[in-house]
């Protein structure tokens, strides 16, 4: 019996597969990707055991881990004036076309002249990302999505820059609560980066509790999309060189100050005339 993973576009399940393969070879995996429009009912359709998702979703009757945040990027044709930039402001974007729902990225619907004055042209018919990118590199508009995305769909003939005010998507991990398994237990501890040696029970609360307090609390990894390392447990010997210094330092605030003794450096005095000199002479 095989154990199925999906996943949207942009999304790169590889280590964590890998990983799966290493501690439970007894079960094989099915991996697959998806579109956005089926990453929730590809678990309803039981396609799927757990799907890697990209926020916001229907959550009614699952359970979702967030595992780290995504950097919006404008991508447009290499000749465009975003080449030039290092990041790129949403004014900036003002005034071009995008070839996307403007629904899809409210923060430019909201400033957007074509949108305001009425000017957007009909979307030309695309029917994937590839033919939108051919659409973008053409120089027919811009596209705004998550940085993974733009760099599954990168070309040679289009450059991609962050978009720095408009908001992070988040990649997470869903199922369906009441299907929750030991295999998927399994799963969740490999993408939380749990050793082989903890336990679900040692590791805290169960997955459930665990997804409920990922959601409302900070983000497990940072904007630049790769999964955030454990903290480094201290070793021995950085507590040991912590004491140590610690008693150094004590013993300097305790030990009374010497007051250094000042020396006229040798050869800088000048010489002092004896006043007795001369005198006598010519008696």
């Amino acid at each position: 019996m095989s154990f199925s993973i999906a996943f949207v576009a942009g999304v790169t399940p590889t280590k964590w597969t890998r990983i799966w393969g290493d501690r439970r070879p007894d079960v094989p995996l099915t991996v697959f990707r998806i579109e956005a429009a089926e990453q929730i009912s590809v678990l309803h359709d039981g396609r799927a055991e757990v799907s890697l998702v990209r926020l916001p979703i229907d959550d009614t009757n699952l359970s979702v881990i967030n595992l780290y945040n995504e950097i919006p990027v404008v991508v447009a044709a290499k000749d465009h004036v975003i080449a030039q930039a290092e990041t790129v402001l949403l004014a900036d974007l003002a005034d071009e076309h995008l070839l996307q729902n403007p629904d899809d990225v409210p923060e430019w619907r909201d400033i957007a002249t074509e949108v305001r004055d009425g000017s957007g042209r009909p979307l030309p018919s695309m029917r994937d990302l590839d033919e939108t990118m051919e659409q973008v590199a053409a120089g027919v508009g811009i596209i705004i999505v998550p940085h993974g995305v733009a760099r599954l769909y990168s070309r040679k003939d289009v450059v991609s820059r962050p978009v720095t005010d408009v908001a992070d998507t988040q990649i997470a991990l869903a199922w369906i609560t009441r299907e929750t398994t030991d295999d998927i237990e399994e799963f969740i501890g490999i993408v939380r980066g749990r050793s082989t040696a903890s336990s679900r029970t040692d590791a805290g609360p169960s997955a459930a509790a665990d997804a409920a307090a990922t959601a409302d609390g900070e983000p497990e990894v940072p904007r630049d999309g790769r999964p955030q390392k454990p903290p480094r447990k201290p070793k021995k010997t950085d507590k040991a060189k912590a004491a140590a210094k610690a008693i150094r330092v004590a013993a300097a605030k305790a030990k009374p100050a010497v007051r250094k003794r000042t020396e006229s450096a040798p050869g800088r005095t000048r010489p002092t005339k004896n006043p007795n000199k001369g005198k006598g002479r010519g008696r």
